[in-house]
């Protein structure tokens, strides 16, 4: 039997990459599976206070365990900018929607342009929240941001940003398998699994 987990989040890309991380021990439902359709508060000024803000409201308002993340791109040449305002870059800058990916991109490829560095890492800090206990989970990667956009797959600043892994690709020309198992993302979750499954053996 697959063991039930709630992720705060309606973003179906973050919930396909966490499902596939995961894997088969665990069924991952969304916030509109268990009919959370508000907008949850994100009013923290660190990623930590933003997942543990967001698991505890799943948790108190649905009375269920749940987890969330929240992640954050720190670009050296901004002095760690965008970190917790990544998904509203470009909005809070004047270019587009928040949340709109290609403002943000345009947003931050404008930003840089006459930059020395371009040195970057992403950081996803998954939040845990099982009756009265929290447990923080970090994953990291470090890399740069491309002068122009590079491959089709993935979402958000994917096209821009190449890991230092990967010999100068961007994420969004990686396969899902490829990305996921040097993601921020994709750390964070396997340190959440990891976590999880000791905790069944024990």
């Amino acid at each position: 039997m697959k063991r039930q987990l709630v992720m705060a989040t309606n973003n179906a890309h973050k919930l396909e990459e966490v499902r596939q991380i995961l894997g088969s021990p665990f069924s991952v439902k969304g916030l509109s599976d268990i009919g959370c359709t508000e907008d949850i508060p994100e009013t923290a000024d660190t990623l930590e206070g933003n997942a543990l803000q967001k698991a505890w409201y799943v948790h108190e308002h649905y009375g269920v365990d749940c987890f969330a993340d929240d992640t954050g791109l720190e670009v050296d040449a901004l002095g760690g900018a965008p970190g917790v305002y990544t998904a509203r870059f470009g909005a809070m800058n004047g270019y587009g929607e928040s949340h709109d990916a290609d403002a943000n991109i345009r947003c931050l490829l404008d930003k840089l342009e006459n930059a020395d560095s371009r040195k970057a890492r992403f950081r996803t800090v998954i939040a845990l929240v099982q009756g009265d206990k929290e447990t923080l989970f970090e994953g990291i990667v470090e890399g740069k941001i491309l002068t122009e956009r590079a491959g089709e797959g993935g979402f958000g600043y994917d096209p821009v940003f190449a890991p230092t892994e990967a010999g100068g690709l961007a994420f969004a020309q990686m396969s899902a398998e490829a990305k996921n198992s040097i993601s921020h993302r994709g750390r964070a979750t396997k340190k959440l699994a990891e976590y999880l499954a000791a905790r069944s053996n024990n």
